[in-house]
């Protein structure tokens, strides 16, 4: 059996890197995976293999990229957040790869990577693990409380668009005519499976749920005073983290953390972030506060996450949430508004705590009730059994692995 997976983005940070891991806990279970990637690093692994190669192949993905920007432009009033196209891309059916896999296994592909068209040519079976919305709607990546990529878009709430046919339903019914009929979806979180069902595009798809994956080999916990050492947190203060690829992003909901800490008393806590933040927030909060700004390897986020005593995730709307599942794969609990995709990997005050949908003060009150909880070992442990039972990269490659056989069994 060989898989070839197309992974969008650089595979150091984002979805790109649950992909990874899946790939690798794939390659343990015997299976012959490969990556086709844009990625500028393929992390000295033979079995990556990129389409930026060298300086002209980075310039046309930086092309590509800008281009898939371009659309946009058309609505000045639009909100400012990541919409892809998926108009523009790099050619992969002609690749060696492409020719000698039996199964294609699509995960992130905005951002230029790749063109929707293209997948019409694929006769080979295609999975696809969807990491957001964007493969269902016609061009955002979360859609809040828009509900209409369930009806065919237009009017689009993101693009401030007061048109029936927009660019959200021009990208929306080039998708229904170019994606093969045949595709199985896999969605990473139950939340992200039911959305897919209602939706125009996949609401008569075989959807399927295999949740997001954390390598438990690369996330463990570190004894508290040693990471804190290391990381030059010299302090007797419970610690407080918080962090992600891009805090500011609109729906990883900091303002609602933001409004939850000045809650708290401002000389108990050491506030952490990590990940791009606007250092102008931060200076102004009022707590004793530490940045590590953005973590690229695994050995310092498992230092950052094993410093902490909570990890908050404030997130208004997440498909799974991989940094709630790397915390806790570190022992560190987490607290988390009870909504999407968060519901999968947080059991309420038996490994963390859900505060009602959007409620900062229960938000708060949920940082209080881990900090002091008298069982903060258990809920610790229980943390990390729930990673190995239900999310460790090698258990999820073998539910893979059994859609895989099932696929190919059928075309025999």
């Amino acid at each position: 059996m060989k898989v070839l997976h197309i992974v969008g983005g650089e595979l150091t940070g984002g979805a790109a890197r649950g992909a990874y891991w899946l790939h690798k806990g794939l390659e343990e279970t015997g299976v012959n995976s490969v990556i086709f990637t844009n990625s500028q690093n393929d992390l000295n692994d033979g079995s990556v293999v990129t389409a930026v190669k060298s300086k002209k192949d980075r310039v046309f993905n930086l092309i590509r990229g800008q281009l898939d920007n371009v659309l946009v432009a058309f609505y000045p009033k639009r909100k400012h957040i990541i919409f892809s196209s998926g108009i523009f891309g790099a050619g992969f059916i002609n690749s060696k790869e492409f020719i000698e896999a039996d199964i294609i296994h699509l995960h992130w592909i905005s951002g230029g990577f790749v063109n929707i068209k293209q997948l019409s040519k694929i006769t080979k079976p295609i999975v696809w693990t969807i990491r957001d919305m964007w493969p269902m709607t016609g061009g955002c990546h979360y859609a809040m409380e828009c509900e209409k990529y369930q009806t065919g878009c237009g009017q689009c709430e993101q693009l401030q668009s007061d048109k029936n046919y927009d660019l959200s339903k021009f990208i929306l019914n080039r998708k229904k005519k170019y994606l093969p009929t045949n595709i199985i979806i896999v969605a990473i979180s139950k939340w992200l499976g039911e959305k897919a069902k209602k939706s125009e595009l996949f609401r008569n798809s075989d959807v399927r749920v295999i949740s997001n994956n954390v390598n438990a080999k690369d996330f463990f916990p570190v004894e508290k005073d040693v990471a804190k050492n290391v990381l030059g947190l010299f302090t007797d203060k419970k610690i407080i983290l918080v962090g992600s690829t891009k805090l500011n992003d609109f729906y990883k909901g900091f303002g609602k953390y933001l409004e939850a800490i000045n809650l708290l008393d401002k000389g108990r806590y050491l506030l952490c972030f990590f990940g791009n933040i606007d250092h102008e927030i931060v200076k102004n909060i009022g707590f004793e506060y530490k940045t590590f700004g953005y973590l690229h390897d695994n050995i310092s986020l498992r230092l950052a996450y094993s410093s902490a005593d909570v990890f908050v995730a404030p997130s208004l709307m997440e498909a799974f949430g991989k940094t709630l599942a790397e915390s806790m794969a570190c022992g560190t609990p987490v607290v988390a508004f009870g909504a999407t995709g968060l519901l999968d990997i947080v059991d309420h005050k038996d490994n963390g705590y859900l505060a009602k949908p959007f409620d900062t003060t229960d938000l708060a009150t949920g940082i209080e009730w881990v900090l002091n909880a008298p069982n903060y070992g258990e809920l610790s442990a229980n943390a990390r059994g729930k990673v190995l039972t239900e999310f460790d990269s090698k258990l999820v490659a073998k539910r893979y692995v059994e859609l895989y056989e099932s696929v190919l069994g059928k075309m025999k």
